[in-house]
């Protein structure tokens, strides 16, 4: 019975080095060097401080703030909880929850009733933590930020533009706006008053 077992056992032994430890390693290893930033954490720092990440979404409610997309990960933004609704297509509760979600974007942003809104304005990530919205989503925010700022919405309109990125590899997905990065650059370029 024993020299059955034997393979049996020196290959789980095997594996679990080598799956466990070897491969793990490496990896890390190789991401550490070719992708330093990106593999710890894409951290953004301010003044010293860590402010958050480039690649988790975080809550911003300030008029004077892009927001991001909704989020329902916990109670919002909350990386230990993250997850979307997992509600389809045909779920009453989606709907009713769509429809509240444009109408307080609509009102927050003084957007006519019925006005379109992007999807990702009124549609929670799969994640919960999309750090991204799109360059319309940003576009209908601009005079909310612009007015709460004191700026001209010309200047912040500027300032979304040149924190836009193109689609990856010019062919995957869609341009996008990071919303911390944007309202990281609104801060050096006017604080909020008060």
């Amino acid at each position: 019975m024993f020299r059955q077992m034997r393979p049996a056992v020196v290959s789980v032994l095997a594996f679990m080095v080598l799956l466990g430890v070897v491969f793990p390693g490496a990896i890390t290893a190789v991401s550490q060097v070719a992708f330093r930033r990106q593999a710890s954490g894409s951290l953004i720092e301010r003044g010293g401080r860590i402010v958050g990440s480039e690649l988790i979404g975080q809550r911003f409610s300030s008029p004077g703030t892009f927001h991001p997309r909704p989020s329902a990960a916990g109670d919002g933004y909350d990386a230990a909880a993250s997850g979307g609704t997992n509600l389809g297509p045909t779920s009453r509760k989606l709907v009713e929850g769509i429809r509240d979600l444009a109408a307080a974007y609509r009102a927050e942003n003084r957007l006519r009733e019925g006005a379109p809104v992007p999807a990702d304005a009124v549609t929670r990530s799969g994640s919960g933590l999309d750090p991204d919205i799109s360059p319309a989503n940003a576009e209908l925010q601009v005079a909310r930020v612009a007015k709460a700022r004191g700026l001209p919405e010309e200047a912040v309109r500027r300032l979304v533009a040149r924190n836009t990125r193109g689609r990856q590899f010019g062919v995957l997905g869609e341009a996008r706006v990071n919303v911390l990065l944007l309202n990281l650059a609104l801060d050096r370029e006017a604080k909020l008053p008060g």
